[in-house]
């Protein structure tokens, strides 16, 4: 063991010690750092994003949104590639001023609203055309619950237990006993709220099982932070847990929105940027037959 850490009396970026290569762009002050305007197609809502688990909230949502007849939800999804410092530029803070993904501007509204953290999109989309949250006070507000509960909540699991069991540079037994216990804890406070509701707000689908999905369902299956990481959690311990994540895997909107923004994986995994269906399609088209 090495020897304790003493902090300054005022930190500053010179006492910044080792790093991992996902967090080497970072600095603790916000604003553009780079002239750049953002890309904008042919649809009213433009997402700027990436595949990770919260970036596909958006995806995922417009892509139900679509299954479920919505036509005015068509959208662009632009890639916004965070390790290269995309998200520094002026035009993408001049969306989100906290450069972070995802953000959307909506343009069939004027002048164009922008909107950002990846809940409050699920609920601007939810609210605008009326779908995936209930309109009964009592439902509306249990999903409330839940939605806020997945955006203050997973936080811990993906900058704690998924930074420093994955990213971190060397693996350091307090951080991730800390961020472990917690996790768990998050998964068995779902996995009970499951037991008794097909979906994580009740009986129908919502927003807040979009909010839930990237994080608890992908950690649920293996699918985030190397393959070790489900198996050391004991995600297959919890049962509810796994029937929500794969029944919620076998969905059409999810099955779309998860690829869009992706650039890496396999030809069928990955979706850059959408512009229409089509490019949905085509990747889609390259799945295995046996997959």
């Amino acid at each position: 063991m090495g020897e304790p850490y003493v902090p300054p009396e005022v930190w500053t970026m010179a006492d910044l010690g080792q790093i991992s290569s996902v967090a080497s762009l970072n600095l603790p002050t916000s604003g553009a750092r780079t002239e750049k305007e953002l890309p904008v197609g042919k649809h009213p809502i433009q997402l700027y994003s990436l595949a990770t688990p919260r970036g596909q909230n958006a995806s995922i949502m417009l892509e139900e949104l679509l299954d479920a007849g919505v036509k005015e939800a068509e959208y662009d999804a632009h890639l916004i590639k965070i390790h290269q410092g995309d998200q520094f530029t002026s035009g993408f803070t001049a969306v989100n001023p906290n450069g972070k993904i995802p953000c959307l501007l909506d343009h069939s509204v004027t002048p164009p609203q922008r909107v950002f953290e990846s809940s409050h999109i699920l609920l601007y989309l939810a609210e605008k055309y009326g779908r995936f949250i209930p309109t009964v006070p009592a439902k509306r507000t249990e999903t409330l619950n839940w939605l806020f509960w997945a955006h203050g909540a997973s936080p811990l699991v993906g900058g704690g237990f998924g930074h420093f069991w994955h990213y971190a540079p060397e693996k350091l037994k307090y951080p991730i006993d800390r961020f472990a216990m917690e996790t768990k804890r998050q998964m068995d406070v779902l996995d009970k709220q499951l037991a008794n509701n097909k979906f994580v707000a009740g009986d129908e689908f919502t927003i807040a099982d979009i909010a839930a999905l990237g994080y608890y369902g992908d950690i649920a299956l293996g699918n985030v932070y190397g393959p070790n990481a489900a198996k050391f959690l004991d995600a297959e311990s919890y049962s509810n847990l796994q029937r929500w994540a794969k029944e919620m895997k076998k969905r059409k909107g999810v099955i779309r929105g998860s690829i869009v923004n992706r650039f890496l994986g396999e030809a069928h995994e990955k979706c850059p940027e959408r512009h229409g269906p089509e490019d949905i399609d085509s990747v889609l088209a390259q799945t295995p037959p046996d997959f």
